[in-house]
């Protein structure tokens, strides 16, 4: 359930294998998976105290149970201005190529939480604590990834995962086609990440990965534009 990646950097796993991920960054919470995964996040900051919640980017699996932890946790809740509108109502799968298909009516009905009032907004370089925002849109149009320099640590939400979301096993690969609102912008956010040359890599879908050998700079070459 819990797991100390770095200095003050923990993974909360939602769900087994790493499927599902949220992180406590220096006391900020970043994402809250799906709205079954409260009871879980719950016990966890009743341990480790936050004072914040950040959202990666407002879709059901990452903001599924912000409302409930917000609530109870009296904690502002933070996203890029172009996640706000899905953040403050909830219908978090309007952004998805085809929003009615059936897998987002079943996220919209199932995982998604009820909206919540946005206290502040984030944009590039601004920063959470030691984190710098990064903008890194093209999955949503509002998704952000947060790094640190002095060691290397990358929030990258669903920038890229670290599993393949049909069956679990793990590897690199960009985030499905399904979900994301533009795979050619979402490529060159990547590369933008690239250039960071990340030592250690928190994926919202995926185990974290200590990026030793650059595996995370060949698999963005591979898929350069």
């Amino acid at each position: 359930m819990l797991n100390q990646i770095a200095q003050d950097v923990f993974q909360i796993y939602l769900m087994p294998r790493n499927s599902i991920n949220c992180y406590i960054i220096e006391g900020v919470l970043v994402d809250s998976g799906i709205r079954s995964s409260y009871g879980t996040i719950r016990k966890v900051l009743q341990q480790i105290p936050v004072h914040q919640h950040v959202l990666t980017h407002a879709h059901a699996d990452h903001q599924g149970c912000s409302d409930l932890i917000c609530t109870e946790f009296s904690i502002p809740l933070i996203c890029h201005p172009n996640e706000v509108i899905r953040t403050e109502t909830g219908m978090v799968t309007t952004n998805y190529p085809n929003p009615k298909n059936w897998v987002a009516k079943l996220q919209q009905k199932y995982w998604a939480g009820q909206g919540h009032k946005v206290h502040n907004t984030i944009v590039e370089n601004d920063m959470i604590g030691n984190f710098k925002v990064i903008e890194t849109p093209g999955h949503s149009d509002g998704h952000i990834s947060l790094f640190r320099e002095r060691d290397g640590v990358l929030i990258i939400g669903d920038a890229a995962t670290n599993m393949n979301l049909l069956t679990t096993i793990s590897g690199l690969h960009l985030p499905p086609n399904v979900f994301t609102q533009d795979q050619y912008q979402n490529i060159q956010s990547l590369q933008k990440l690239a250039n960071l040359h990340p030592c250690i890599i928190c994926f919202g879908h995926g185990s974290v990965m200590r990026n030793t050998n650059q595996e995370f700079e060949k698999f963005v070459a591979m898929h350069s534009i």
